[in-house]
C-alpha cells in the first residue's frame, strides 16, 4: 500500500497554491504583459523556411554559442561577462535559488514583487523575506538595509521596473543594496525595453551583481527564453545546475533570426510606449481611477470595487489582472497590459461604462 500524499510530499508544497493562468480563449487578452503585435509576414516566412531545415531528430546545442553571440551584440553585454540561458526567467530564478539554498539561507525581495520569487524560495526550502515598499511603491531603503544586516540574505531579487507596480526604483538605492548585500543581488530587467534605463553597464562595478532578462515581453513569449548575465565565477557555478538541452533548437534558431531584425522589435516597443502614454492619460481622465507611474508595458490602477470591475470586464470578454487581495498595498488594484490601439479602446470604453454604472 503506497503512503498517502501528506506522508511523502513536503508540507510546504501541500500548502502551496498553484500559479494560476486563466483561460483567455475568445478574450481581449490584457493580463500577461505580452507584446500584442505579431512579427511581419516577411519575417514569419523566413522563420518558416528556417524551420523546414532544422534537424528535429537531433538535440540542440547545449551551450547555444551562436545564440549567445547574437544576444551579446543585441543587448550590449559588457566584455568579460558570461551568459547563462534558461527556459524563461522562471528557470533562472530556480537555478540561482537551488545553488544558494544552504540550510537556513534567505531569499529576499521587496513586496509586492514578482510572485515567483516567493514561490521558488518555497520550492528550494529557502526562507523568504519580503520587505514592504512604501505607499508610493518606492523602496524603503532604511528598512531594506536593516533587513539585510539582520537576515544576511544569500540572494536578493529586485525587479527593475518592478512587477506588478510598474515603477522604476531609485538606481542609487539599488546600488546601496548591492553594496550592502553579503551575497548575490539579481536585478530582473524583464521590462528593460520599455524603461530606457538598465543596470547592464554597472555589472563591471559590482562583483556580486547578476542581471536577468527575458525576450518574452519583446514579442517572443512563446519561445520561453531568459538569460542571466554576470561574472564568470558566478555563472560557472550556476551552469552546473542548468539541465542540458533546456533551450530547444527552435528557440535558438528563431531568436537568432529575429535578432537580425532588431529594428522590428524596436518599432513595436516604441508603439507600445506611445500607446502607454495615451492609455495612461485616458485612464487619468476617468473619475474614481488612480493611475500609477509606469516604465513597463503595463499600467497599475486603483478603482473602487476592483473585484466587481474585474468580473464585469471579464463578462465583456476583456481579461486583465486582478491584484486586489494579493498584498495590502494593492488594495482595489488592477493591472492592465498595453495592447493594440483597438484593444486598449475596447478596455477603456468598457471600464468607463462600468465606472458610470457603479457610481450611478
Amino acid at each position: 500500500m503506497p503512503n498517502s500524499l501528506d506522508q511523502v510530499i513536503r508540507p510546504e508544497i501541500l500548502d502551496l497554491l498553484p500559479y494560476h493562468v486563466p483561460s483567455s480563449f475568445g478574450m481581449v487578452k490584457l493580463d500577461a504583459m505580452e507584446n500584442p503585435y505579431s512579427l511581419p509576414k516577411t519575417l514569419r516566412d523566413e522563420i518558416a523556411q528556417l524551420a523546414a531545415t532544422i534537424s528535429l531528430n537531433r538535440y540542440p546545442d547545449t551551450n547555444a554559442d551562436l545564440l549567445k553571440s547574437s544576444l551579446r551584440g543585441a543587448m550590449e553585454i559588457p566584455a568579460g561577462m558570461d551568459i547563462m540561458l534558461g527556459n524563461g526567467s522562471d528557470e533562472i530564478i530556480q537555478i540561482v535559488a537551488l545553488a544558494l539554498a544552504r540550510p537556513g539561507a534567505v531569499l529576499m525581495s521587496v513586496e509586492p514583487a514578482f510572485a515567483m520569487f516567493r514561490m521558488i524560495a518555497t520550492f528550494t526550502k529557502m526562507e523568504y523575506i519580503g520587505i514592504p515598499l512604501k505607499a508610493n511603491f518606492s523602496i524603503d531603503l532604511d528598512a531594506m538595509l536593516t533587513a539585510i544586516d539582520k537576515y544576511q540574505p544569500a540572494v536578493i531579487f529586485i525587479a527593475y521596473p518592478n512587477n506588478p507596480t510598474g515603477n522604476l526604483f531609485d538606481a542609487e538605492a539599488i546600488s546601496r543594496i548591492i553594496e550592502s548585500a553579503p551575497g548575490v543581488v539579481v536585478v530582473d530587467e524583464a521590462y528593460h525595453a520599455f524603461a530606457d534605463t538598465s543596470f547592464m553597464s554597472r555589472l563591471t562595478q559590482h562583483p556580486n551583481l547578476l542581471l536577468m532578462r527575458t525576450l518574452s515581453k519583446l514579442g517572443l513569449a512563446g519561445l520561453r527564453l531568459g538569460l542571466l548575465v554576470g561574472r564568470p565565477e558566478w555563472l560557472t557555478q550556476l551552469e552546473k545546475l542548468r539541465l542540458p538541452y533546456n533551450v530547444g533548437v527552435m528557440t535558438q534558431v528563431v531568436v537568432r533570426k529575429v535578432l537580425q531584425h532588431s529594428d522590428i522589435l524596436r518599432q513595436q516597443t516604441d508603439a507600445i510606449k506611445a500607446e502607454r502614454v495615451v492609455m495612461s492619460e485616458c485612464l487619468e481622465a476617468l473619475d474614481g481611477v488612480e493611475v500609477f507611474p509606469t516604465a513597463a508595458n503595463f499600467i497599475l490602477l486603483r478603482v473602487n470595487e476592483a473585484n466587481q470591475v474585474f468580473l464585469e470586464l471579464k463578462k465583456r470578454n476583456i481579461l486583465i489582472k486582478n491584484l486586489d487581495g494579493s498584498h495590502p498595498l494593492l488594495r482595489n488594484c488592477l493591472r492592465v497590459t498595453v495592447g493594440t490601439p483597438d484593444e486598449n479602446k475596447q478596455f477603456l470604453w468598457a471600464l468607463q461604462a462600468l465606472i458610470t454604472k457603479l457610481t450611478n
